[in-house]
């Protein structure tokens, strides 16, 4: 890649950010991150989801447990009908935990098709299928999530605005 076409790229991006912050009115945003975060965080991240969906914003999301189900418990406070969670699975292959909460979401979408796939592969899909759909992700990862970082840097191509927050 030429020096002119990375300064045109960067250019680009920054003009789309900036259209994005300045846009009125609701935009798609994607919340995704780890599992495994402790509970301050996820109260962070549950009243992040709030505010954002009592903004007017629709939240995409998918149906695991620690970043993904504070997502759900925020949104689902401020507008239930503005959540929309993609399971990379179907739902009976979610845990039980996981079950009662996602029971709730009115618009819930499943994927039976993955289950015979590992949970890695079909969240790998369920990511690319949640970017597909948002104007901004806004992701929680380690340094070492792989299946995350891959899907931040997939929402990079796509020219997504993307907003990633390490835990470590």
């Amino acid at each position: 890649m030429t020096q002119s076409t990375e300064s045109r790229d960067k250019v680009d991006v920054f003009l789309q950010e900036l259209a994005t912050i300045q846009q009125s009115g609701s935009k798609r945003i994607a919340l995704l991150g780890s599992r495994h975060v402790p509970i301050t965080h996820q109260n962070l991240i549950e009243l992040m989801a709030f505010a954002l969906a009592t903004e007017g914003n629709r939240l995409i999301t998918s149906g695991a447990t620690g970043t993904n189900a504070a997502a759900i418990r925020g949104a689902m406070r401020a507008d239930a009908n503005l959540l929309t969670v993609i399971l990379p699975q179907s739902l009976s292959r979610q845990p039980r935990e996981s079950r009662v909460q996602l029971e709730q979401v009115m618009h819930l979408v499943e994927n039976p098709e993955n289950d015979r796939l590992s949970l890695a592969e079909a969240s790998a899909l369920c990511n690319m299928e949640i970017i597909s759909r948002c104007q901004q992700l806004v992701c929680f990862a380690f340094h070492d999530s792989r299946t995350l970082l891959q899907t931040c840097a997939e929402a990079e191509q796509q020219r997504k605005i993307v907003t990633l927050f390490y835990f470590d």
